[in-house]
């Protein structure tokens, strides 16, 4: 399947990538003259929206951090298959690599990472671009979807009546690029420490402060002091007061609808949703408080 992708010839290794949650067939490979790359192929249906993806990363790559680079794009025939090929960021998944470093170093990295963000977030959108409506419509109906599931929440009424109450508040901040997905998971301790950026898959135009509920999803369970650093390091030590609000409304939406999002997965992915989600329940005091027990400022780093 891969013989008509340009270069194939010269690739020694190619394996098959099983993580993640995107529907991209993923592909490590290693050319003969040892250069590091993945391949992500999907269905000719998805055309347009990957090579928009893709012009996307080209965007980002211009911003000046590690990440995975542009290579190659195009249609593989007869195969009927979309490929992107980008460089391969080298290093240890940061959700791995975090939790053997001093809680110094943790912070710190938290704070390049934030620093990062606001560089995706500052790149202009075309007015073209620029959505016509806000999440608000899509996100109440996300958590209809929730009320009416078979998996629910004890106690949740109270906060089912926070979200509905305050959604109208999110979408207050000029849209922009999102990567989409930014947590640990999709970052990687490079070599030299720095931190490098991945799977740009989930991109999208909108919230800026919409990227930061993904920290109570999966970042606070592997590193509060990263955590922390990732705020601060984004806002340059200066968090407006209407963040905390959002972020609460955000986070308050993802505890919920991510158990009714992990119902077609199994009961392993909603047994680990609903952890996460009673975690966040209790770091925002069933969301009688905007910002999360977890969060200090720090001083000690």
């Amino acid at each position: 399947m891969f013989e008509n992708i340009p270069g194939h010839d010269k690739w020694l290794i190619i394996e098959k990538i099983n993580r993640g949650w995107s529907d991209d067939l993923k592909y490590f490979i290693e050319t003969i003259d040892h250069q590091k790359l993945i391949l992500r192929t999907s269905n000719i249906q998805n055309y347009e929206v990957k090579k928009k993806e893709y012009e996307v990363i080209q965007k980002y790559a211009k911003l000046g951090f590690p990440m995975s680079l542009p290579v190659d794009f195009g249609i593989s025939k007869p195969d009927s298959i979309v490929y992107m090929l980008l460089t391969y960021v080298d290093g240890e998944d940061l959700e791995e690599a975090l939790p053997k470093l001093s809680e110094e170093k943790q912070y710190q990295i938290g704070r390049e990472a934030g620093q990062i963000l606001k560089k995706i977030h500052s790149i202009p959108i075309p007015t073209e671009e620029l959505p016509k409506t806000s999440k608000v419509a899509k996100k109440l109906a996300q958590i209809e979807r929730y009320e009416k599931s078979l998996v629910r929440i004890k106690n949740d009424e109270k906060t089912l009546q926070y979200i509905k109450d305050n959604i109208h508040k999110i979408w207050s901040k000029n849209p922009v690029y999102q990567h989409g997905d930014f947590h640990p998971g999709n970052l990687i301790l490079t070599k030299d420490q720095k931190i490098g950026v991945i799977d740009f898959n989930r991109w999208e135009i909108g919230d800026p402060y919409e990227e930061f509920y993904k920290l109570e999803s999966f970042a606070t369970s592997i590193s509060i002091p990263y955590s922390i650093g990732q705020i601060d390091g984004y806002f340059d030590d200066d968090i407006p007061n209407d963040f905390w609000e959002i972020l609460s409304i955000y986070a308050a939406h993802a505890a919920l609808y991510s158990i009714h999002w992990a119902e077609k997965f199994g009961e392993a992915d909603i047994l680990n949703m609903t952890q996460i989600c009673l975690k966040s329940f209790e770091h925002f005091n069933n969301f009688e408080t905007c910002i999360p027990n977890w969060y200090k400022k720090v001083n000690v780093y």
